[in-house]
């Protein structure tokens, strides 16, 4: 069964009455026939039929044993750590997502977690990096929003050997380009909010485990704490999963030609996008996705934090904004947005420069997205011109 045959047919039909269109369990409760006798649903915070057509979906589409569904994908990496005790150690990417770093930080340090960051690109850093202590290897692949490649099959070695579990979000490919458990990975989480809900109307994070067993725990964690997501941002989701296919086949192609253009305008400095044969990690990659995806990053030669906000501010088709992933292309600047809770020396480190824009490239023409670029950037140039002139 081909890709996008096994995405729209993971939508099941409903059994009850037919409805090509998975129905909304908008209820907070179940009847029951007698104490502890009901139809597998007794509370909506436990079990709900809605969702629970999306986490069999997602653990299908990531070849998973189950998956459960979250009210954020900060809620689904929330729940992930919580697999963990005081003293535990997680190992994670460097150039790591923003809203995750602060997680780790300021919410699980105080209570004994210790996170170690490694650039992850080169599984020599892991293998160096990694303690008894260590329980959890986290990656970002592509990163979030440098765009950079870890060999998911090679480090998910390292991380069986060492007893630890291997955790992948997989939100920037998604499981139509890349599946983490069948290379390795134990745990995928997903920003659902992203490609796979894929029209910007919605917040929602998912959990993957590889067994049921592990699986076991996180629906414990997830019944336990209560974050779970609503039965109509579960069918918005589902709803979007119909479409992924296509999305992000588009989204890939209009993103390879956006990266190939910037890589020739004079006040671009350098461009990250792992569909280009430039990019450090482009042969894993191309191994372990079956596409690129829709997201470019690239940074200025005028490498200050004022020009990048002047070409963030100055397009049209591509809006401002938080958030990737959607029909409609977007741009954001990391180093204040994004990025802006980590520390500066960090997020430099990381290659988070202050020039750094992340495009989410939409579905748009490419030709106009491109025109889009091209008249912001040439607004940087000419300011470069003038400053030179003057000089």
């Amino acid at each position: 069964m081909s890709n996008a045959t096994q995405l729209i047919h993971s939508i099941p039909v409903d059994p009850l009455t037919g409805s090509i269109s998975v129905p909304i369990y908008q209820t907070s409760t179940f009847v029951q026939d007698a104490p502890g006798e009901h139809k597998g649903y007794d509370y909506a915070r436990s079990n709900n039929p809605t969702r629970a057509v999306l986490e069999k979906i997602i653990a299908e589409l990531e070849d998973g044993a189950a998956g459960y569904a979250f009210a954020s994908g900060l809620a689904a990496i929330d729940a992930v750590v919580k697999l963990l005790e005081s003293g535990d150690e997680i190992l994670a990417v460097d150039d790591i997502y923003g809203g995750a770093f602060r997680l780790f930080t300021h919410i699980y340090a105080k209570f004994g977690i210790t996170v170690n960051y490694v650039d992850t690109t080169d599984v020599v850093n892991v293998v160096d990096a990694i303690t008894p202590k260590t329980k959890l290897v986290w990656l970002e692949t592509p990163t979030n929003p440098t765009l950079k490649i870890s060999d998911i099959e090679a480090i998910a070695k390292v991380a069986k050997q060492n007893g630890s579990w291997l955790c992948v979000d997989n939100t920037f490919a998604s499981p139509a380009l890349q599946q983490p458990i069948n290379l390795g990975a134990d745990i995928v989480v997903h920003s659902a909010t992203k490609y796979l809900g894929g029209h910007s109307d919605l917040i929602a994070g998912l959990v993957v485990t590889k067994t049921q067993e592990l699986g076991d725990k996180i629906k414990f964690i997830q019944n336990a704490s209560g974050a779970i997501l609503s039965p109509h941002d579960s069918w918005l989701v589902i709803r979007g999963v119909e479409t992924l296919h296509l999305r992000v086949k588009e989204h890939s192609r209009n993103a390879q030609i956006v990266a190939e253009y910037l890589q020739k305008h004079p006040a671009v400095n350098a461009v990250y996008y792992p569909g280009l044969k430039t990019h450090v990690n482009h042969d894993i990659a191309a191994r372990q996705q079956s596409g690129f995806g829709g997201i470019v990053s690239f940074t200025l030669k005028q490498d200050t934090e004022d020009a990048a906000k002047k070409v963030v501010t100055g397009t049209k088709y591509f809006k401002l904004a938080e958030s990737l992933g959607g029909v409609k292309s977007l741009l954001c600047h990391p180093a204040t947005m994004t990025h802006k809770s980590i520390p500066v020396d960090k997020r430099q480190a990381a290659g988070v420069a202050d020039s750094l824009i992340r495009l989410s490239v939409g579905l748009e023409d490419a030709e106009d997205l491109i025109k889009d670029i091209e008249q912001a950037l040439n607004k940087v140039t000419v300011v470069n011109r003038k400053e030179v002139t003057l000089l």
